[in-house]
């Protein structure tokens, strides 16, 4: 009698991000030198394209291909449409991440601050038209606590506008 296979391989979780870059190789090297991450494979087509590539970032894994237009492909920057995805990463410090998310060529779209939610939270865009949500949880919360600091930051939020 064989082992039970699981329905989700080894290292990945229920939902995994598959993202098209226009250079995959470019992608790789800024998410290794924006957020540490651990290249596990990148495979080519014969005419050279990525067709498929895995990063580990954390404890997830990031896969990404090349441009494929002919199958309807696209990236972000290619469509010029700003995407409606954002990936999010929970990091141990959301500033030094952060910090090298920018030096690495990352964009940012919303400050890092401290958060009502509890969380150390700000976003950027990638090189390759993605957004991400970078984050270090720094308090939980009651759900009572939560509404109050959610009220207090939104009464402030409508005193500014």
């Amino acid at each position: 009698m064989s082992a039970k296979v699981s329905f989700i391989p080894p290292c990945y979780h229920t939902i995994t991000p598959h993202i098209v870059v226009e250079d995959t190789r470019k992608a790789v090297d800024f998410y290794k030198r924006a957020f540490a991450a651990e290249v596990r494979g990148i495979a080519e087509g014969p005419d050279g394209h990525v067709m498929h590539a895995e990063v580990k970032i954390g404890d997830s894994i990031l896969m990404l291909n090349d441009e494929f237009p002919n199958y309807g492909s696209l990236s972000p920057t290619s469509t010029k449409a700003d995407t409606c995805v954002s990936l999010h990463l929970y990091v141990e410090d959301a500033d030094k991440t952060f910090a090298a998310a920018e030096a690495a060529g990352a964009v940012v779209t919303m400050p890092l601050e401290d958060q009502f939610w509890g969380d150390r939270y700000g976003k950027l865009k990638d090189p390759f038209g993605h957004s991400w949500s970078i984050a270090t949880h720094i308090k939980d919360m009651s759900p009572e606590e939560m509404k109050a600091s959610m009220d207090a930051a939104m009464s402030k939020m409508a005193t500014h506008a």
